[in-house]
């Protein structure tokens, strides 16, 4: 079914690309509920909605396994869970916020089996497209260097290096350390030894807190939790529909340009354009939409594709069998969720930053003696970390590239469909700004 042979891969190795793929992203099991359950947000219940991020995930990462058989994971975006939280949910109550993603799932699926997406993706020109990998790349090393704690926020500079040592950032340099000698080894599985290995250490230097069980219960319940799901069917539709159309429009539009950069620029990473088209892109659209509606009726925000993805495509995860994987942890997570909130982000971060490294190997294929591919390249490239938005970024790209051509003479270059995205870009940044 997954064709191993034909994609010059084994079982073991799509194992162990899920599971290195499911530990980058094992943090939005702890984080989502954080985000929802935030009683200045959504204040939803965290326990089911704990077991609505892990179901979604799974049921999503099923989808894009069995129907694309393309080895990307998806689980609720960061990003959209904040918006999500303390601009709709706040505002209008988390049952509203379901509904309206509810609604917008409804489009994306539309839109899917339209073809409008793939169309999307075929009109979008290489350069961008190279130039969306190593974004993505940027960004998510940028992330990396975050968790770790390398990069801080400075008042007077926005961002800068760390300032006092603590045991989080040992934990991190040390992991950065230890994957950089085993990728330098080619050292199979040296992204998934290295987060083990800084998990061990975070647990020894007490950035990580080993399970215990609660008073009275028995030992297995230091490792073992029932879900509950209290959020379950708790989406008020007709209450979206009364909000009106522009929230609708806030999930429609971020997840659809995050799920489109994020498909494109790890498909560019693993080789799986032809022609700079994507085969079965309608498929994999159709796993984050089906993961959108699914999830909002299960309770939890925005599902989309995610770039932690690439972790798993560097172990050498090429098919849908890593999806499956990864989602069989995720369903996992729903009965053993204190085992995976013992892994903390600092021992994520140093696989989420060498990947980040490894996925700039796509700007050699960029004109750079052009300035009209050259120059939109790098505002896609610059806007994904900067902006810290995939959708932002692939928006300044849009614009930037056919004002270049047209500027240059070579307006017969670009897509009809890249001329009015652009122009509906530009619309939406005068009168709407950044809506999420």
């Amino acid at each position: 079914m997954f064709r191993l042979k034909e994609n010059q891969t084994t079982v073991r190795r799509e194992l162990l690309a899920g599971v290195t793929t499911f530990m980058t992203m094992a943090y939005i099991v702890a984080v989502n509920p954080a985000i929802l359950g935030d009683p200045k947000g959504a204040g939803m219940p965290t326990e089911g909605v704990m077991a609505a991020t892990c179901l979604a995930s799974a049921l999503a990462c099923v989808v894009m396994g069995l129907v694309a058989r393309y080895p990307f994971a998806l689980a609720p975006g960061m990003g959209l869970n904040a918006y999500f939280s303390y601009v709709v949910a706040s505002q209008y109550g988390y049952q509203v916020a379901l509904g309206a993603v509810f609604l917008s799932g409804v489009v994306f699926l539309a839109l899917t089996f339209l073809r409008v997406r793939q169309l999307i993706i075929d009109a979008i020109p290489d350069a961008l497209k190279h130039s969306v990998a190593a974004g993505i790349g940027l960004f998510i090393a940028f992330i990396g260097f975050q968790h770790a704690g390398l990069v801080v926020p400075s008042g007077a500079t926005m961002v800068t290096s760390f300032g006092e040592k603590s045991p989080g950032l040992v934990v991190a340099v040390c992991g950065l350390v230890l994957v950089v000698i085993l990728l330098s080894l080619r050292v199979r599985g040296a992204i998934l030894i290295a987060i083990v290995a800084a998990t061990v250490l975070a647990l020894v230097l007490d950035v990580a807190q080993a399970p215990r069980p609660g008073e009275g219960q028995p030992w297995y319940g230091a490792f073992v939790a029932m879900p509950t799901f209290e959020v379950f069917g708790q989406l008020d539709i007709r209450g979206a529909f009364r909000v009106g159309f522009l929230v609708i429009f806030a999930f429609l539009f971020v997840d659809m340009f995050d799920s489109v950069g994020t498909l494109v620029g790890l498909a560019d990473r693993a080789g799986y354009l032809r022609e700079g088209k994507l085969p079965r892109a309608t498929q994999a659209l159709f796993a984050d939409a089906t993961g959108t509606i699914a999830g909002s009726v299960l309770g939890t925000s925005t599902v989309t594709s995610y770039v932690e993805s690439a972790a798993g495509i560097e172990e050498g995860g090429r098919t849908g069998l890593t999806a499956i994987f990864v989602a069989v942890l995720f369903l996992a997570a729903v009965f053993f969720s204190p085992i995976v909130k013992i892994i903390p982000s600092q021992a994520t971060a140093p696989a989420l930053i060498v990947v980040g490294a490894m996925m700039m190997r796509c700007i050699e294929d960029i004109a750079w003696d052009d300035p009209t591919e050259m120059v939109p390249a790098f505002v896609v490239m610059a806007a994904m970390p900067f902006f810290y938005s995939i959708a932002q970024g692939i928006a300044l790209g849009f614009i930037f590239y056919p004002v270049a051509k047209v500027a240059a003479g070579k307006w017969r270059e670009v897509h009809w469909l890249v001329y009015v995205l652009g122009l509906l870009f530009v619309l939406r940044f005068i009168f709407l700004g950044h809506i999420a």
